[in-house]
């Protein structure tokens, strides 16, 4: 079980419990160790980092979603063909 430190931007927020198994533990301890971290801190950046890469993944999807609606979009023809060109040595 780690205990992520207190978060320094919330009030109602004082100490979360978080339960890992032991090999997940284990593989948390191994990492931070390997960073000079320790594993609260390292969880802190796992867990943002994530949050971040959500954001952008939502907002994607909704450009993504929006284009369609405006009719921008390629058929499956032309995504092939940009793909065979991107591939191409």
């Amino acid at each position: 079980m780690a205990t992520l430190p207190r978060a320094k931007f919330s009030r109602t927020l004082s100490i979360m419990e978080v339960l890992f198994t032991p090999e997940l533990e284990v593989k948390l301890a191994r990492s931070a160790a390997q960073q000079g971290r320790n594993p609260g801190e390292l969880v802190q950046q796992v867990v943002a980092r994530y949050f971040d890469e959500e954001s952008r993944f939502i907002d994607a999807v909704n450009r993504g979603e929006n284009a369609l609606l405006q009719g921008e979009y390629l058929t499956h023809e032309q995504v092939g063909q940009r793909l065979e060109r991107f591939l191409r040595p």
